[in-house]
């Protein structure tokens, strides 16, 4: 009995340890279902989560306005090549009900290749996802399944972040 409690203190205090220390971020007991999550890519084409195969998907809602979505975008775009993390998909899905050629000039004034931008069109995931401000990041496992989230900004290239991502996929 007393190994056996050790052992799950032991495996307790190591994924707490893994955990990153961001304050912003919400990690959920209970993963969240969505049904119907569809949004557009930049050729009007509908994208659903539910017909995505990576193990890890990042949804980040933003706009052009929203200077700290600005301030955290080059580091989402860092992140989708770091190598550390395998079978990664971001999806930066604007919700500024802004015109494609406002977007793709925002991505390239930042000099962002490596994410394609994505569009809710109309304005439906905000409601679904019960967004409270911009940006919001939701991070999905390989069911659709929200898992986690992150309200406002942080910085991608985070050390304690990446790792946890690592573990993750």
């Amino acid at each position: 009995m007393r190994i056996l409690i050790l052992f799950i203190f032991l495996i307790t205090n190591t994924l707490a340890n893994e955990l990153p220390d961001l304050k912003n971020l919400i990690i959920h007991k209970n993963p969240k279902t969505y049904n119907n999550v569809i949004f557009l890519d930049n050729s009007d084409e509908e994208i659903n989560i539910q017909n995505l195969d990576s193990q890890l998907i990042i949804l980040n809602f933003w706009a052009t306005w929203c200077a700290p979505c600005k301030e955290e975008m080059p580091s989402l775009d860092k992140l989708q090549i770091n190598n550390k993390i395998k079978n990664l998909k971001i999806y930066p899905i604007n919700i500024g009900k802004e015109n494609r050629n406002k977007v793709n000039n925002f991505f390239d004034e930042l000099g962002i290749d490596n994410l394609e931008p994505y569009f809710d069109n109309p304005s439906t995931l905000a409601k679904t996802f019960s967004l409270r401000g911009l940006p919001t990041t939701i991070i999905l496992n390989s069911e659709g399944e929200e898992f986690a989230r992150i309200i406002g900004s942080i910085d991608f290239n985070n050390e304690n972040f990446i790792n946890w991502l690592k573990n993750l996929s």
